[in-house]
């Protein structure tokens, strides 16, 4: 299968690589610096299994993405129309599209704008870039994707790359429940640069009672929205930071390498909506007014010509 990964991140180079590596024609739309490096040495997938260079194509332009049977979007939650845009052109009938984003809504704002059906994902995966071209594998992979004619044959094809997928009737609810882990972990790895271990292994501070607070509100929000959340979703919470000791969020990231992050997504999402509801959600806000105000310090983007 040609597979294309539009903004391969830490999350696109993950499973691009590990597509690649199975066999699948695989090219990555990046940044310059990732592009530059892969097409000189491969993808340097750094697994907690397996370390290895493998070989792919990689491109800056969205136009890359042509002839693809099944595109994995991968951009930042802010960027997603303006990408969406870029690769419209270059999508063939039948290309399948999946949303590999963090938020809820993105599928749905995808699709607005190609006019064409998106399929949501949940991703499951504590990745980061260590340099260009490097992608460093924390833990777990799995996704999670809603029932459609193409569900069955990616499955198939990504379980073999080594990529759990569940078809579920239920990828809404599962995406509110990843928000919320991305509610909790995000804006306090990155206002604290801690990974998430050290985050929660911190004798002497309520860390569990803010992070119960962070996700009574969030689960208010939700099911006042008519959200069916798996059972469990409070109870997964504090077990991540088990699973996935040694990862910094991406929100974190973000801000390490001085890039505006897609808090408005997360948090203020959940703020958003529970305005509209009329459910207060304090913790949230707070922390989405810290990650803002950390953002305020990055250096202005170019202007235009």
């Amino acid at each position: 299968m040609k597979i294309a990964v539009m903004g391969a991140g830490a999350v696109g180079c993950y499973y691009g690589g590990m597509l690649a590596r199975a066999g699948h024609a695989v090219v990555l739309v990046a940044r310059p610096v990732h592009v530059e490096a892969i097409r000189q040495n491969g993808l340097l997938l750094d697994t907690q299994t397996f370390q290895e260079r493998v070989q792919l194509q990689a491109d800056t332009e969205a136009r890359a993405v042509q002839g693809a049977q099944c595109v994995l979007f991968c951009v930042k939650s802010t960027d997603t129309e303006s990408a969406g845009r870029a690769m419209a052109p270059y999508l063939g009938t039948d290309t399948v599209v999946l949303s590999l984003q963090n938020g809820v809504d993105n599928a749905e704002r995808l699709q607005a704008v190609l006019q064409r059906p998106v399929l949501p994902a949940v991703v499951y995966v504590a990745a980061g870039m260590a340099g260009p071209g490097h992608v460093r594998h924390h833990g777990r992979g799995e996704l999670v994707i809603a029932p459609s004619p193409a569900s069955g044959d990616i499955a198939h094809s990504f379980a073999a790359a080594g990529i759990p997928v569940d078809i579920s009737d239920n990828v809404a609810g599962a995406l509110w429940a990843k928000l919320v882990l991305n509610c909790v972990y995000n804006p306090l790895s990155a206002i604290t640069q801690l990974p998430y271990g050290e985050i929660v292994n911190s004798p002497g501070l309520e860390v569990p009672r803010m992070m119960d607070d962070i996700v009574h509100e969030c689960i208010a929000v939700a099911r006042a929205c008519g959200i069916h959340l798996p059972e469990g979703t409070a109870e997964a919470v504090l077990p991540l930071a088990r699973s996935m000791a040694t990862q910094v969020s991406s929100t974190a990231q973000d801000l390490a390498r001085g890039h505006r992050s897609e808090i408005d997504h997360l948090n203020g999402y959940v703020v958003r909506r529970g305005e509209a509801l009329g459910i207060p959600t304090p913790t949230n806000r707070m922390l989405h007014t810290l990650v803002r105000l950390l953002e305020k310090r990055l250096p202005a983007p170019p202007h235009s010509t």
